[in-house]
């Protein structure tokens, strides 16, 4: 018998500055069908957790409380991002969870109240999207909404970059957690909102 082919898994990927310099970033991933009943919201989000300890080595543990989520520096109560409480939403066939940004030491000063984090799932007719999206962030390292090069070329090497790859690992353990194979993952350039590719 040969060796059996693995599973496709294609990741469609969009980040970029939108014009006030505030980030927008956005992957996805289509499940079959029937995937549809575990991909709610709080396991999207559950696994999400999951995903950050492994990726960061236990660095970064996500703590949520009855009243917040942060990402804090394992030991501390140092907390990289912080976001108000989950708000979870169901629109027609789309469930999704939204983590309003609060602060947090690697959000601008006076952007504490910008920014959202979201998983959603959206079930088609033989299709479920699962997505990834971070939308109106603005990073420290841009500095302000009007970054000099360097500092949008020092986010996109560094935390831009660490975020992509946390996201496609999470979308690939995802594929892999529900439909039970894994997957080669090939990743699909797309256009959802017009902005400058970091």
């Amino acid at each position: 018998m040969g060796t059996p082919r693995p599973h496709e898994l294609e990741i469609s990927c969009q980040q970029i500055l939108l014009p006030d310099s505030s980030v927008y970033s956005v992957q996805w991933i289509e499940l079959p069908a029937e995937a549809a009943f575990r991909a709610t919201p709080a396991f999207l989000l559950e696994h999400y957790f999951k995903v950050v300890r492994r990726c960061t080595l236990g660095v970064i543990t996500p703590v949520m409380t009855a009243s917040a989520v942060e990402f804090r520096v394992t030991g501390t109560r140092c907390a990289l991002l912080a976001f108000s409480a989950p708000r979870f939403e169901t629109a027609g066939t789309t469930q999704a969870v939204h983590l309003c940004i609060s602060g947090g030491i690697l959000v601008q000063p006076g952007e504490c109240d910008s920014g959202m984090f979201s998983l959603l799932s959206a079930a088609g007719a033989d299709r479920v999207r699962v997505t990834v999206q971070l939308s109106d962030y603005c990073p420290l390292l841009l500095g302000s909404r009007n970054p000099s090069r360097l500092r949008k070329l020092c986010y996109g090497m560094t935390q831009s970059f660490f975020h992509k790859v946390v996201t496609f690992r999470y979308l690939a353990s995802l594929f892999r957690e529900i439909c039970g194979v894994r997957a080669r993952v090939t990743v699909k350039n797309v256009v959802v909102r017009e902005g400058a590719d970091i």
